[in-house]
């Protein structure tokens, strides 16, 4: 074994036993999927420094995971997350310097990097106010679950910055459209439940009381299937914006071919064989 291989096998690991200062975590029974649950209900859950620094942190580690195979992201109390908190965080970045801004708006952004580049898919469970930072953890997410009380805002023209925050010029515009996000980025106003489901925003809207439940069912859904082939899906739908038609034919082309290897593959066509429904391991 080369001494890549091993140092990428001694940094593998379990979560399930993850215990963060800043948020929730909570593991399903059978360790394949996580949720992080934004826990300062009382504040409509902002972030601080510290939170945005624990999640980026988080997301870049979950590439050593040995168990979780999906994350739902979630909010307490009613509602996803505010943004960034007004007294802990915006106050405070009124009296730095240059490069300290830029320090902390590289951060926030490391934070949407690390949610596209770590290989399990993630689901948001979105109710009530989904605002700013938080609006841009919904959207850096695969898929989203939302109530009809959701009410989503990038609102960072509406504190007087840019609507060029974290990701948000880039990912808006192709999960709703250009004309779309324009309009919600210049505005800053609020996107309903309704608006998103038809713009493509949510991938389905729930009750509040089952909306938990709704993400956490898809996510272990999407865990029992061929988890090392989820990983390259998520890898090439984000790496396939970079590309030309005939450079991405051939990026899946040597994706599936790598596919095609794995076990997973062999056990699918076996219980074919058999008919039986093929039971994945992710390898």
């Amino acid at each position: 074994m080369s001494d890549i291989a091993l140092d990428m096998r001694h940094h593998k690991r379990a979560f399930a036993d993850y215990q963060p200062k800043h948020f929730l975590w909570s593991v399903s029974a059978d360790g394949k999927v996580a949720t992080i649950t934004l826990n300062r209900p009382e504040r409509k859950n902002p972030l601080t420094f510290d939170s945005y620094a624990e999640l980026r942190d988080l997301f870049r580690s979950l590439c050593y995971a040995t168990d979780i195979k999906t994350v739902v992201v979630t909010g307490a109390g009613g509602n996803f997350c505010s943004g960034g908190d007004v007294h802990e965080i915006i106050g405070p970045l009124t009296r730095m310097t240059m490069p300290e801004l830029l320090d902390f708006t590289r951060m926030t952004g490391d934070l949407i990097k690390a949610m596209r580049a770590c290989p399990q898919p993630i689901i948001s469970a979105i109710d009530g106010i989904c605002a700013g930072a938080g609006a841009m953890i919904a959207l850096a997410s695969d898929m989203r679950l939302g109530t009809a009380l959701a009410k989503t805002a990038f609102l960072f023209v509406r504190v007087g910055l840019a609507g060029a925050d974290m990701g948000a010029c880039s990912l808006l515009p192709r999960v709703i459209g250009q004309g779309r996000a324009s309009e919600l980025l210049y505005t800053g106003r609020s996107m309903s439940a309704e608006e998103g489901l038809q713009w493509g925003f949510f991938n389905a809207l729930h009750a509040s009381e089952t909306l938990l439940a709704e993400a956490q069912s898809l996510a272990t859904q999407i865990a029992a299937g061929p988890t090392f082939a989820h990983g390259v899906t998520k890898k090439l739908l984000h790496q396939e914006w970079n590309m030309g038609l005939d450079e991405a034919i051939e990026a899946e082309a040597e994706a599936q071919a790598i596919c095609m290897q794995t076990r997973d593959f062999r056990r699918a066509y076996d219980a074919f064989v058999a008919k039986q429904k093929p039971v994945f391991e992710g390898d």
